[in-house]
């Protein structure tokens, strides 16, 4: 059948308000659909299923239980509040030991203070059959006796089964150190080779044992030590010499006007370079470029709002990173010393001082 023209138009005139209003519903979400993401919340609890009398009941019960929960409490779980911010205070690692590796230098990283390492590791020297010599609370340096003498040690540290007079003379020296953050200890070790047996104790070389080889024993010893760190835990003991070590910190924030200026870590280059490259990254500050010999890390730090594409994200590509700061990493008398300047082009929220509260909170 065929629709006048006079018709045809106004149906066509009423079509397109109501195609308006279902668009500007479907964009805007607002009363059409329920909103179901709280229902689970206010769910009554179901009627348990109850099977015949005298049926066996065993297949229907729960493979994996689930905890029971207050239904007082139930409603938490939904976020209708912000939540508290994380306790700063906290200064736990992810992993209790880590070995790190970095310019060629290996250490152990602990989470807990020298004090309470200092006699652990001293016991740990004793069972390998390598003893303690000499040590220094104050260096932090602890020196086994002569390992070519003992049948432990010379396993440990891969000697020779039959000891030769001609055979360089080897001791094991360990290093603890207060790590970068609160309450964290960095233990280095390192296998000296001598032409005689030390009168005393032998100054510590920061940058002995860098061959291959070297590294391999390294990373033994210290993984042993780790081992036996763990399996002790629980001990009680405490080295008030050992525990001086920690009076210094080894990151300052510095201010002016109540306002973060720069940081001030007292590490050589490399090691201030890596510290700040990986802390920038777990603080949500992009790197978009970087360049080490200049000493300058350029990061997009923005905030989850000014990142967020928008509600009509769907019609445009993804929101490339922006330039919003600039780190800059440089010698200042002892210590290196960390500045951040804000770009022109970026208004947003993020200030150089917030990045560097930031970065020092987390460094510290």
């Amino acid at each position: 059948m065929q629709v006048p023209g006079r018709t045809r138009y106004i149906l066509a005139s009423l079509a397109r308000p109501a195609a308006g209003l279902v668009l500007a519903s479907a964009l805007t979400g607002c009363g059409l659909l329920h909103d179901r993401s709280e229902d689970y919340v206010y769910a009554p609890e179901g009627t348990p299923i109850q099977v015949p009398e005298g049926a066996d009941s065993s297949r229907l019960s729960e493979v994996m239980p689930i905890r029971s929960v207050n239904t007082d409490d139930s409603r938490r779980m939904y976020p209708s509040s912000i939540p508290r911010p994380p306790d700063m205070t906290s200064e736990i690692l992810d992993q209790n030991y880590v070995i790190e590796e970095l310019d060629g230098r290996l250490w152990l990283l602990v989470n807990d203070v020298p004090g309470h390492l200092w006699p652990v590791a001293s016991a740990w020297l004793h069972q390998s059959g390598l003893g303690v010599a000499y040590d220094s609370p104050q260096l932090g340096v602890m020196q086994s006796e002569l390992a070519n003498f003992s049948k432990r040690s010379r396993e440990l540290l891969g000697l020779a089964n039959t000891p030769a007079t001609s055979e360089p003379r080897v001791l094991v020296q360990l290093r603890l150190a207060p790590g970068i953050r609160r309450k964290t200890t960095e233990i280095r070790a390192q296998v000296l080779e001598l032409d005689e047996k030390p009168e005393g104790l032998v100054a510590w070389n920061p940058d002995a044992g860098e061959d291959q080889t070297s590294k391999e024993l390294q990373k033994k010893l210290l993984g042993e030590l780790a081992e036996f760190l763990q399996q002790r835990e629980d001990n009680k003991s405490f080295s008030r010499a050992a525990s001086g070590m920690v009076a210094k910190p080894l990151v300052r924030l510095m201010s002016e006007d109540e306002q973060a200026k720069a940081v001030e870590v007292e590490l050589d280059y490399g090691r201030t370079w890596a510290e700040v490259n990986r802390s920038l990254k777990e603080i949500g500050a992009n790197i978009l470029d970087i360049n080490r010999s200049e000493g300058w890390i350029q990061v997009d730090f923005r905030t989850e709002d000014e990142r967020a594409p928008g509600w009509f994200s769907w019609f445009s590509d993804e929101q490339e990173p922006t330039h919003t700061h600039t780190v800059t990493v440089s010698q200042a008398d002892d210590a290196m010393v960390v500045t951040a300047e804000q770009v022109d082009a970026y208004n947003g929220d993020y200030t150089s001082a917030d990045l560097l509260t930031k970065l020092f909170e987390h460094l510290y």
